[in-house]
C-alpha cells in the first residue's frame, strides 16, 4: 500500500491510499478519486513529507479516511432527502422563508441560496434557518 497527499482544484489537501503508484494514476484518470471536502474529481499529488510512522499511526490515517468517507456519504443522504422533500426556491430563499414565517405562504420545507448576512437577519427575526454543506454531484 502507498499513501499520497492529494490536492483538489480548490486546494483542499487530503490523504488517499492505493495498492501502488500505477493504481493511483488509473483511478485519477478514471475520475474515481474525489476530494472528501468538495467532491472535485480534479486532484493531483501534493507535496508531502516522508512518513516514517509505524503500525498504529498508519491505522489512524486509514481510520481518518474512512471517517471522511462516512461524513461524505451522510452529506449525500442529506442532500437527497432535502431535494426529495423540500421545494427549491433559489435566490428567493430569504424572501420565501419570511413569507412562510409570517403566514403569507403555505408552511413547507424549502431550500435555496442566501448570503450569510441575510441568514443572520432571518435568525434575528426569529426565522429558523440552517446552513447545510452542499457537496457537488459526482456526475456533474
Amino acid at each position: 500500500m502507498i499513501v499520497f497527499d492529494l490536492k483538489c482544484r480548490k486546494a483542499h489537501v487530503f490523504e488517499a491510499w492505493f495498492p501502488d503508484s500505477a493504481s493511483y494514476g488509473e483511478q485519477v484518470a478514471a475520475g474515481k478519486v474525489l476530494c472528501p471536502v468538495c467532491g472535485s474529481k480534479k486532484v493531483e499529488k501534493a507535496l508531502m513529507a516522508p512518513n516514517v510512522a509505524k503500525g498504529e499511526a498508519r491505522q489512524v490515517a486509514v481510520s481518518d479516511n474512512k471517517k471522511a468517507a462516512e461524513v461524505r456519504n451522510m452529506l449525500k443522504e442529506i442532500r437527497q432527502h432535502v431535494e426529495q422533500n423540500c421545494d427549491y426556491v433559489g435566490e428567493q430563499f430569504a424572501e420565501e422563508a419570511r413569507k412562510i414565517h409570517y403566514g403569507e405562504a403555505e408552511t413547507r420545507g424549502i431550500y435555496g441560496e442566501t448570503s450569510d448576512e441575510e441568514a443572520q437577519s432571518l435568525e434575528d427575526e426569529g426565522v429558523s434557518v440552517q446552513k447545510v454543506p452542499w457537496l457537488p454531484r459526482e456526475n456533474s
